[in-house]
């Protein structure tokens, strides 16, 4: 027989795990599978000791395999009407297959690998006809395992076998089946394999009723996008998550690692993976401890905390009273007053110069907390950086909302507009609110809520660029300066956190001047696609789950290695 067998059908390999003699082997061809392909592992000698080699990367199939000893067989005494069954004889029957493929939900093929496998005697390709149209409504492929790597036993194998849905020919699986059968049976071979899911009840009943058995022959496959609903399960219903969660739950279930929805509205999930298990909340995790989420929660915490560590920030203090606040004002010329502790931009007032703003600044921020920032403005694009396990994984300009006149509808319509596209784009996490914020930002441009704006001109209608105020994020993930990902880098350490989303300000993303702003410590992680926010973070938590090769880096300073 020969050795580490491997046939290439297009949708992915047949690899023939008897041939091999080590499970390593096999792990590593199948580690091979290439994007977008299906290979499939039969007769694989001890599968259990195969998975255990890889168990995050490979899986055994919920499939039955049966077989058919072709002494059991017994052919149909009248051939099956409307239906005619041959083999491919061109490369245009090769795309009909695909076409058949697709149809069915299944991985297609390159047509020419196809017409190439049809012109060997191991493959055999056959189609069936509607027999009044002379439309091709089905296939099935077989495999010849004496011809393919010299079986003993002298056995073949079914594959893919597809009928075109409403094709209105009753009996065309079976004659399908029956010709292959009858085929590999005039050619000298003992009995015929197939691999079929668990619960495809038509396809068993078919089976079944041509003789096939119950054999206990296992199948195993990689865990890959295509083969997730095998592996994942059904787990809990994901719908009523947002999507900063929804996009870790995706990420982990395509792993095979369990998903618990604890609490869809707070985004709180439990995931699972064999002894290890982890609360989520969003891309905030138990890994984060208190002490580094507290830093990351008051602002001026991180603002000390960074400084220590040489990081620049914007000059601030703590509001004191209106004349210790006006005197700063003066100092700076231009502030950004927001509250110690908050998120998603509320409280925060960008662009105060005079005395009466300020006050009315420090109330507002008084509302959402009673210790209050003052921050000086400094110009620059705003600039998100998220850093997971201490490495950037994206970085992202965030630009204000702005509207675009159509010379047609007031400010506050194109607001009212733009708000409910933002909603629908992001399940209703975005949204312009129409309050004095919004008014004021509008009045300091020369405009009211109530003027028609020009058509094509564009008004920036919010100070701030948070995405729940409407702004947009840009990725620049490519073009960021080193020196910029080294500081971001440096804050998540000095900060402690394992993950965080750094706002800078930055005269150019591909200069190296920065300041840093605040560090949150549950950054949302589908706001930067396509970069592989969410695949880092579920690496972050389960390792062992991960395909990426880990690059070695140095210890930190105080730390301890044996």
């Amino acid at each position: 027989m020969a050795s580490d067998v491997v046939l290439d059908c297009g949708w992915g390999r047949l690899v023939f795990g008897h041939t091999f003699d080590e499970p390593l082997d096999v792990r590593d061809v199948l580690r091979a599978e290439e994007e977008g392909q299906r290979d499939i592992c039969l007769y694989p000698r001890d599968p259990h000791v195969l998975v255990s080699r890889a168990p995050d990367e490979l899986f055994i199939d919920p499939s039955f395999t049966y077989r058919l000893d072709f002494t059991r067989y017994r052919p149909r005494r009248e051939v099956i009407p409307g239906v005619f069954v041959r083999k491919v004889q061109s490369l245009q029957d090769a795309h009909e297959i695909n076409r058949v493929y697709a149809g069915a939900g299944m991985v297609t093929a390159d047509p020419e690998l196809i017409w190439a496998n049809q012109r060997t005697p191991v493959f055999t390709y056959l189609v069936a006809e509607d027999a009044r149209t002379g439309q091709v409504i089905g296939t099935v492929t077989g495999i010849d395992h004496v011809l393919a790597f010299g079986d003993p036993e002298g056995g073949s194998s079914l594959w893919c076998l597809a009928v075109e849905r409403g094709a209105g020919v009753p009996g065309t699986g079976e004659a399908l089946v029956r010709v292959l059968v009858e085929r590999y049976h005039a050619r000298g071979r003992v009995q015929l394999d197939l691999s079929v899911l668990h619960d495809n009840a038509p396809a068993i009943a078919l089976y079944e009723k041509l003789g096939f058995r119950r054999v206990p022959v296992f199948a195993v496959k990689r865990k890959n996008p295509i083969n997730e609903p095998l592996y994942a399960g059904a787990g809990a219903d994901l719908e009523g998550l947002n999507p900063y969660a929804r996009i870790i739950a995706d990420e982990a279930r395509r792993r095979g690692i369990r998903v618990d929805v604890i609490d869809a509205e707070w985004g709180e999930m439990r995931l699972t993976h064999g002894g290890r298990s982890v609360v989520t909340r969003e891309s905030l995790s138990e890994l984060t401890s208190a002490v580094a989420m507290s830093r990351c929660d008051d602002k001026r915490i991180t603002r000390r905390t960074l400084e220590r560590a040489g990081l620049r920030v914007p000059r601030g203090q703590l509001s004191a009273g209106p004349e210790q606040d006006s005197a700063f004002l003066a100092e700076v010329g231009e502030l950004v007053v927001k509250p110690s502790r908050g998120e998603q931009g509320r409280g925060i007032t960008v662009g105060v110069t005079d005395a009466e703003q300020l006050a009315r600044a420090v109330e507002h921020a008084r509302s959402y907390c009673p210790d209050v920032l003052l921050e000086e403005l400094v110009a620059g694009e705003d600039l998100r950086v998220v850093v997971i396990d201490h490495e950037v994984v994206a970085a992202a300009v965030r630009r204000p909302a702005t509207v675009v006149g159509d010379g047609r509808r007031t400010v506050r319509q194109l607001v009212e507009v733009h708000s409910r596209r933002r909603a629908r784009a992001t399940g209703g996490e975005s949204r312009i609110p129409l309050d004095e914020r919004t008014e004021a930002t509008v009045r300091a441009a020369g405009h009211t809520l109530d003027d028609v704006l020009p058509e094509g001109q564009e008004l920036a209608v919010q100070r701030t660029a948070n995405l729940h105020t409407g702004g947009t994020i840009h990725d620049v993930t490519a073009r960021l300066h080193p020196e910029l990902a080294a500081a971001a880098v440096k804050a998540s350490r000095a900060l402690d956190v394992p993950v965080t989303g750094l706002d800078l300000l930055v005269p150019a993303v591909d200069g190296p001047e920065y300041v840093v702003l605040e560090a949150n410590e549950r950054p949302g992680l589908a706001n930067h696609e396509p970069q592989p926010t969410a695949e880092r973070f579920v690496d972050l938590l389960f390792p062992g789950t991960s395909a990426r090769p880990r690059a070695w880096r140095p210890p930190e300073p105080g730390s301890r290695h044996g």
